[in-house]
């Protein structure tokens, strides 16, 4: 391997030398800029205080299915995870990824049919549907997330003041809730 000289030689002539960085002073009189970022005024401490009966929840598919799955009603299990009225929604994007999954998810599509549900328009290009609601919540912080995809939990965890409904021993569960609610047990 080959050796070079370094750019501070004393043999290199004086144009072809590497000079050391002259460091400014800062002035102590000066007002010193920070930027700190900016909360929405919704949120008291961690905890959102737009979200209030009735509960609007952003449905996820792989919520629909593992639900079916797990033989939950969607909408009562809802009502007694939060012991209140809730509104399940669900947006354009999901509809479609539900429909693109085929006859073997027909129950889901069947069920993500039901009146009870409230239909979201989706604005945007494309139709998936993990950007599509990382979106949504971010823009109108006033939807609960319901899903079971750790990658999109991990997303929506980064969004402050959102809470995220998930499946565990066949119930329903929910964090990041003033008064963390659990579906009771039958």
């Amino acid at each position: 391997m080959k050796r070079m000289i370094s750019l501070r030689d004393e043999r290199l002539k004086e144009k072809d030398r590497v000079k050391a960085p002259v460091k400014k002073k800062e002035d102590p009189s000066a007002i010193k800029e920070r930027e700190v970022p900016q909360h929405p005024s919704c949120l008291f401490f961690q905890y959102n205080t737009q979200l209030g009966p009735p509960y609007h929840i952003l449905v996820d598919t792989n919520f629909i299915n593992f639900s079916i799955k797990a033989k939950l009603d969607l909408v009562q299990s809802m009502m007694d995870c939060l012991y209140a009225k809730c509104i399940p929604c669900i947006t354009d994007c999901v509809m479609g990824e539900i429909e693109k999954l085929g006859q073997k998810y027909r129950v889901a599509l069947r069920i993500a049919k039901d009146p009870r549900f409230e239909r979201l328009p989706c604005m945007h290009k494309g139709t998936y549907a993990d950007d599509c609601l990382v979106q949504r919540v971010t823009q109108h912080k006033c939807y609960i997330v319901a899903t079971v995809d750790k990658e999109l939990k991990r997303r929506i965890r980064k969004i402050p003041g959102v809470p995220i409904m998930y499946i565990s021993r066949h119930r329903y569960n929910i964090e990041r809730m003033p008064d963390d609610y659990g579906a009771p047990r039958f």
